[in-house]
């Protein structure tokens, strides 16, 4: 008889200070879930070779919480996740200062990096943010649009989620490839 999986943990935050990956790391390996793997991405501010000297993150206080827990339980819908943990900072940020922390667990790796992937595409090009550049000479940079390339790799999933109903799994899911060295082989019974 097969039991059935329980509800992810899901936490989501939006935050003015820094916060500490490691730290929300250790909280989620202690929820007692049986994680086998788990992604994390941290997205940090880009000085964009010296011509950034800061980003002003704004958002709408609820609705922003609201529209990334929106696409966190889609997350969760999609793939058999155990835990998943979306912060995501506002406010005045530097060249180096960690934006966004996306920690996704579940039983394998295919299933955590999928779903990682899937909450950055949207938080890069639909979260309910705005983004302002503070120039390096201190003038106003202007508002940040989201990225061609942004959107077609949110377009991706949703053209995955209109081509079939069922969400890709386990062994149907795209592996992340690393080119050079062993993430180019798949051989047979590669179990890496």
């Amino acid at each position: 008889m097969e039991q059935a999986q329980q509800a992810p943990r899901i936490v989501i935050r939006l935050c003015a200070e820094a916060f500490d990956s490691a730290q929300e790391e250790r909280e989620m390996l202690a929820t007692g879930a049986d994680i086998g793997a788990l992604v994390a991405f941290t997205g940090l501010c880009r000085s964009e070779a010296g011509r950034i000297a800061a980003l002003e993150l704004e958002h709408y206080p609820g609705m922003a919480e609201r529209e990334i827990a929106r696409i966190a339980h889609q997350a969760a819908a999609r793939w058999p996740l155990l835990a998943l943990t979306v912060l995501h900072r506002h406010g005045r940020l530097r060249p180096g200062e960690k934006i966004v922390l996306v920690l996704a667990a579940a039983k394998g790796r295919a299933e955590a990096f999928a779903a990682a992937e899937f909450v950055m595409d949207y938080l890069k090009s639909r979260a309910p943010f705005w983004k302002r550049a503070v120039l390096a000479d201190g003038s106003d940079g202007g508002w940040i649009e989201a990225k061609t390339i942004d959107e077609a790799a949110l377009a991706r999933w949703e053209d995955r989620s209109s081509n079939d109903e069922a969400a890709p799994r386990g062994e149907e899911m795209h592996e992340p490839r690393v080119q050079g060295g062993r993430g180019d082989r798949h051989d047979e019974g590669d179990e890496r």
